[in-house]
């Protein structure tokens, strides 16, 4: 598993050994929100059925990675953010080929906790909760996101 950038994306074509210029491009875009100065915290969210994770979801045909980073927390977690700040970069997951987008976003002071009642998967409520950027993530993790979190401090020099 890696990051790169998309302009510096390199492929290997399978019919040969030569490598060649190959933009990524994500299907999955994850917003990133983030307090704190010093101790960052990260938003991040338990599910009732899949632990610990952060908020990501699909780009739709002819969406930006950043808007549906936009519509992704406005779905998942009900806040709205103000926009974008910065693009942290592009990740392979190595998780069934999703390729992933990490938008920055700034909110409006959220709560210290809270749960959303989203309609995915037919409806669940998330818990949401600000977790430490600093801290390793345990087994309540997903390893899918434990390496999204180890990705997101890296970019933020935590």
């Amino acid at each position: 598993m890696g990051f790169v950038r998309p302009e510096a994306a390199i492929g290997v074509d399978e019919n040969s050994s030569m490598r060649s210029q190959t933009p990524l491009h994500p299907d999955k875009a994850c917003p990133v929100v983030i307090r704190g100065q010093g101790a960052i915290e990260i938003l991040a969210f338990e599910h009732p059925l899949a632990g610990l994770q952060l908020v990501k979801g699909t780009i739709e045909t002819g969406e930006s990675s950043r808007a549906a980073a936009l519509r992704e927390l406005r779905e998942e977690s009900g806040l709205s953010a103000s926009n974008v700040s910065a693009d942290l970069g592009i990740w392979t997951s190595g998780y069934a080929n999703q390729i992933w987008a990490f938008h920055l976003c700034e909110v409006d002071s959220p709560l210290e906790s809270w749960i959303h009642r989203t309609s995915d998967d037919g409806g669940h409520d998330f818990k949401f909760f600000w977790y430490p950027l600093s801290q390793q993530p345990n087994e309540q993790w997903h390893s899918l996101f434990q390496g999204a979190l180890k990705y997101i401090a890296a970019k933020l020099l935590v």
